[in-house]
């Protein structure tokens, strides 16, 4: 048993004086009620989001998990061991009925650049342990920052190996870059099957579909590994929509039936991750799009790319098509894309790091059709994004990208249009958890040719890691052999270098 393990399956542990004391399980009488396990998210200097949601039985179709309609009293506990020996912070949170029992507490009052351990205790029941911290000090680089992302989570596709393989790696943060869950039906040919035969519409049956995620032990290992920061993109609601508008016609809804959905989607997010209490959804609105800054390293900016930009130019196809350079293409709306420029301007860290979901470099044809469901549906967006932080003078802008099911190491540059125009950022973009399956071995994108930008391309399932200091970032490409079956080793594929100050690939 790992040592990640043993802290997710720890349960026990005794509290100082005066602090709150969480009962053995000897006398539990209630069905356990902490089967979606723990998480922990959006840390600051002194502050971390702690979340867990109480369903006794998981896939029930109403939605709230086996819980009465009775609100439930949570009692919750952190700690600087996993033994629970020394516990800084402690308090009760209800959860309740109306939000299917899922709590965030704010846990504040703590050290920065701090390791915590964190619990819960209901109905008779303790919570799995979870490990988090907090961010460094401001004024502080922090040491080398560790942090693991991905996408594309298809619970049909395959096994969550790649989750329990990047808790084994004791990242610092997690990010994940959308698609956590996938709002289809049943398919064919799966691995494992989506409770629910029909594509979920209604909250209740997102509830459901994140449970059934959450129930998932590799899953639930990489949550109480480490904090993570989260960003959806599509299928947290519907394939390849935009804005207020479908991407497709089945299940055929009304217009009020889809906004319907879509605060209904919205709501579920904000009930299963951990996220801090601004972020949640007001009808069809949710606040995503924010800033967290770790020490003097890194400055994240989480972007939202679904839910204020205009419809894809062409359709969410691959085309030849001339109106995604119009300048009323919008991939984040005015307000996000200004917050996004004015936040880069500030330049706190030595590292900016976009986090966000779809491919952002250039990826052409020999005609010239891209990827309309891309940043290359938006050039004029991307160009005023890329030319702002040029401006700016940000010193190390690196996008993060999901989306694909692909790996991608790419330059960004000037002019995709001129090979031998300036290299001006870096794009590392994760593959899936197991969206399309097993993968293969190809290493060679498509028109690769037209694209010498595009410095490495896989097709392989895995994740990507990444170690931070003030002179470099080096990724390693992860990857897993097979999501058809359980337990798959992990392998570094490929690993890269950005320096500081010198944007683009190197080979490590």
């Amino acid at each position: 048993m790992t040592r990640i393990d043993r802290r997710i399956l720890l349960l026990g542990g005794a509290a100082t004086a005066g602090a709150l004391a969480i009962p053995s399980l000897a006398s539990a009488k209630a069905p356990n009620p902490f089967t979606l396990g723990v998480a922990s998210g959006e840390p600051d200097t002194e502050s971390v989001v702690l979340w867990t949601r109480l369903a006794s039985s998981p896939l029930d179709s109403d939605g709230h998990g086996g819980m009465s309609t009775k609100d439930v009293s949570v009692q919750w506990q952190v700690a600087t061991t996993e033994k629970f020996s020394t516990i800084v912070a402690h308090g009760t949170v209800t959860a309740h009925h109306r939000d299917a029992h899922a709590v965030h507490v704010v846990a504040g009052g703590l050290k920065p650049g701090h390791v915590y351990y964190y619990r819960f205790k209901a109905k008779g029941h303790v919570s799995p342990v979870g490990r988090t911290r907090t961010t460094p000090a401001l004024d502080t680089y922090g040491g080398t920052l560790r942090m693991a992302f991905a996408s594309c989570s298809h619970y049909e596709a395959g096994y969550f190996t790649a989750y329990r393989r990047m808790a084994q790696d004791h990242p610092d943060v997690i990010l994940h870059l959308g698609d956590y869950i996938y709002e289809a039906g049943v398919g064919k040919n799966a691995v494992r099957t989506h409770a629910g035969k029909a594509e979920i519409v209604s909250l209740a049956s997102y509830r459901r579909r994140y449970a059934q995620y959450h129930t998932d032990a590799d899953l639930k290992a990489a949550h109480a590994a480490a904090p993570w920061l989260v960003i959806p993109d599509d299928h947290e609601v519907e394939n390849n929509y935009a804005g207020m508008i479908r991407a497709n016609d089945k299940p055929a809804l009304t217009t009020a039936e889809w906004k319907k959905r879509r605060a209904a989607a919205y709501q579920a997010y904000y009930e299963n991750m951990p996220l801090r209490p601004r972020s949640k959804p007001d009808g069809n609105s949710i606040r995503l799009y924010r800033r967290l800054r770790w020490g003097k390293l890194v400055t994240f900016h989480m972007l939202d790319t679904r839910q204020f930009r205009t419809n894809q130019p062409c359709g969410d196809e691959w085309k030849v098509c001339g109106a995604a350079d119009a300048a009323s293409q919008t991939m984040t709306g005015a307000t996000q894309e200004k917050w996004l420029l004015d936040g880069l301007a500030q330049r706190y860290g030595r590292w900016d790091v976009l986090a966000q979901q779809i491919l952002f470099a250039r990826w052409f044809d020999e005609q010239g059709g891209g990827y309309m469901d891309s940043w290359d549906g938006y050039r004029a967006a991307r160009a005023r994004l890329q030319q702002g932080w040029r401006n700016r003078n940000v010193r190390n802008p690196v996008v993060l990208t999901g989306d694909t099911h692909r790996a991608w190491a790419n330059d960004l540059k000037a002019n995709y249009a001129e090979p031998n125009s300036a290299v001006i950022g870096t794009e590392l973009a994760c593959t899936s958890i197991t969206s399309d399956g097993n993968g293969n071995g190809n290493e060679t994108a498509p028109y690769a040719a037209e694209n010498p930008h595009i410095r490495w391309y896989s097709e392989r399932r895995g994740y990507t890691l990444a170690s931070v200091t003030p002179t470099e970032m080096r990724a390693d490409f992860r990857t897993i052999d097979s999501v058809s079956k359980k337990d798959a080793a992990v392998h570094t594929r490929k690993s890269f270098i950005i320096h500081d100050g010198r944007p683009g690939i190197t080979k490590a």
